[in-house]
This record gives C-alpha cells, structure tokens and sequence, in this order.
C-alpha cells in the first residue's frame, strides 16, 4: 500500500521555525516529484514548494520564498520542507503529495498519493 506520512507540524510563535517531514512507504520516492501544499481554514488548498525527481529543481510559492526551503534525502525516502521565519498566515494544515512524472506542478488534481496532513499553528 502506498503511503505518505507527514510529520513535524506543531504551535510555534511568529519568527520561529518548524520541519515537517514527508516519509514514503510502500514505494520508493525515487523517480517521482514531491509537492507541499497547505489549507487554512475557509480557504482553498494551494501549493507551497515542490522538488523534481532528482532535487535540482525546487519551486516555491512567492508568499514562502527565501523563508521555506525544500529538500529530498533518498537514503531515508523522505522529503523536508524547512518552515522559516514563521508567521500567522503560515497557519494551516499541510501535506504532501507525489507526481508520478517526476515534474513539478501547481496543479494538485495532477498528484497522486496525499499524506493525511499536519497541522501548523502561528501564533503568540
């Protein structure tokens, strides 16, 4: 059975920091691409960051650049999202899914397996 996991998620203060972590199971994360996404409350599902297949693209919505940074270690079939400088708008659930083409989209209908989300909260 093929599944993601994620994990890291918590309550931190505004300017903090958080890693959430997106481990595979079932599959090897290998030749697919990784997407972030998140969902705050009342609004849509929209994309965050997102590796390629071999990590030498990383893509990064404008309201997350210079603040989040993506990264892949495939010895642990795992995906990082590094969350930066932190602030309420940052707040929502997050997940990640996998492309199968190995190519980043910001289009979430073009994933296939989702995580089940973690929930990051900033607040003072």
């Amino acid at each position: 059975q093929l599944q993601l996991v994620e994990s890291g998620g918590g309550l931190v203060q505004p300017g903090g920091s958080l890693r959430l972590s997106c481990a595979a199971s079932g599959f090897t994360l290998g030749y697919r691409a990784i997407g972030w996404f998140r969902q705050a409350p009342g609004k849509e599902r929209e994309g965050v960051s997102c590796i390629t297949w071999h990590g030498r693209i990383a893509n990064y919505a404008d309201s997350v650049k210079d603040r989040f940074t993506i990264s892949r270690d495939s010895a642990k079939n795992t995906v990082y999202l590094q969350l930066n400088s932190l602030k309420p708008e940052d707040t929502g659930v997050y997940y990640c899914a996998e492309r199968e083409t190995g190519t980043c989209s910001s289009y979430s209908t073009t994933y296939g397996t989702w995580g089940q989300g973690t929930q990051v909260t900033v607040s003072s």
